[in-house]
């Protein structure tokens, strides 16, 4: 697809990539990552919390939007993740106040982080979870401040009525909460495997 090529990827974010795969987590692809980078920036977010770091590929693309001194927490519950995570910060060059990396179930750590506190929130974990995290991302985010979600067209399966498994039905409800939810300015951008984006009011 032409949108997911536009970008060429440098060799820290394929080695993370490579990470991600030997690891058997799915990172977001290119076109969702220059999404990413480029609602970082225009929010000029320093405070953003990511919900399932995966091996960083979509980390890298958050701090490559944010300013020189954004800080991202980052939260998954695989301490192996992380650790594929952290080697691709440091190949970035990332000074290690840049990022947080927190180990635990998201639905744990959350609730400890605070009101109102961030500019931007990106979910993608488990997909059971996804109305839970919109929930906190609502209470964690600013006005002003951007919630993407990744996997929002589930490879195409939440545009099929007939598609009634439990992952899909799952994000095609928080397609409709996100978009019903009269504090959100919502689109979906259909890069990727589809991100879900909100503005909060």
């Amino acid at each position: 697809m032409y949108s997911e090529g536009f970008l060429t990827e440098d060799d820290t974010l394929l080695r993370a990539r490579e990470r991600a795969g030997q690891l058997g987590c799915t990172p977001v692809l290119p076109g969702s990552g220059a999404v990413l980078r480029l609602l970082a920036a225009a929010a000029q977010a320093r405070a953003v919390v990511e919900i399932g770091t995966g091996a960083g590929v979509g980390s890298l693309y958050l701090l490559r939007g944010m300013p020189e001194e954004g800080v991202l927490t980052t939260i998954d519950v695989e301490i192996e993740h992380q650790r594929a995570a952290k080697e691709a910060f440091s190949e970035e060059g990332l000074r290690s106040t840049r990022t947080r990396t927190i180990s635990g179930r998201a639905l744990d750590v959350l609730p400890r982080l605070t009101d109102g506190g961030y500019d931007l929130v990106f979910v993608d974990a488990d997909k059971e979870s996804y109305p839970a995290y919109v929930e906190q991302a609502l209470r964690l985010l600013r006005p002003g401040g951007v919630l993407a979600i990744d996997n929002a067209l589930w490879h195409d399966r939440v545009a099929d009525p007939a598609r009634r498994d439990e992952v899909t039905t799952v994000i095609r409800e928080v397609g409709r909460m996100v978009r019903d939810d009269a504090r959100l300015l919502p689109a979906m951008i259909p890069s990727g495997d589809g991100l879900l984006t909100a503005v909060k009011r």
